[in-house]
């Protein structure tokens, strides 16, 4: 019977994967990998020599059909990004529709994502959050960030470095520049980093410091 595997993998550390991710992965007849280079580090580290595919965001849609034929004909596939889960910021939304409207069964394992680590770390409430991951980078920035203002739950930010800084300048705009903000980079790995307090603050911090890493934003309600 054909299925769909939704496997997050480890978001830095090799360690944050699961039994149940290396026992799926292994036993499936294709792995459909973000980038197949980063991800056979991670099979090779756990002895995992199924056949790999690449699905990514710029061949998606060219792949599609040719994958759900593959699920329709009887084949266990299993879907896995560069880090983290499938369909958070990255490739999965399409591929889990298109197996839902032809009845394929879909099974989703739990497993790594940067935002909860990076909220829970924050020290900011997390009882109620909204999670917009990358903000629109021209197109849609400005109509977003005022929307965002007006929340009153913590809002959770994925950030590129070569962007934070403008991010971080970006809020202090919109936001009260005394508001309390997280943010954390690198997370799991050798360099983790998570810095406390104001926008103000978190802006002379980077400042001073160039950023490097993957960065998660974790900002009090205005």
């Amino acid at each position: 019977m054909s299925k769909l595997f939704i496997v997050p993998t480890p978001i830095g550390n090799l360690a944050d994967i699961t039994f149940r991710a290396i026992e799926t992965l292994k036993s499936v007849d294709l792995i459909l990998a973000e980038d197949t280079r980063t991800s056979l580090k991670l099979l090779k580290h756990y002895n995992i020599e199924n056949s790999v595919e690449s699905y990514h965001m710029h061949n998606e849609h060219k792949k599609l059909i040719s994958i759900i034929d593959k699920l329709n004909s009887g084949f266990e596939i299993a879907l896995i990004s560069d880090a983290g889960t499938p369909g958070i910021s990255d490739p999965g939304f399409l591929l889990i529709r298109e197996s839902i409207k032809n009845n394929i069964e879909i099974e989703c394992l739990p497993g790594a994502t940067a935002l909860i680590p990076a909220l829970v770390n924050s020290g900011l409430p997390s009882d109620r959050f909204l999670f917009e991951g990358f903000l629109p980078v021209k197109k849609g920035r400005t109509k977003r960030l005022k929307e965002i203002s007006e929340e009153n739950r913590t809002v959770i930010f994925y950030e590129s470095p070569h962007r934070i800084l403008k991010t971080l300048n970006d809020l202090s705009t919109y936001y009260n520049e005394e508001s309390s903000v997280s943010v954390s980079r690198e997370l799991t790995k050798i360099h983790e980093e998570t810095f406390r307090g104001k926008i103000k603050d978190a802006i002379e911090h980077f400042e001073k410091k160039k950023p490097k890493g993957e960065f998660v934003i974790v900002l009090s309600p205005n």
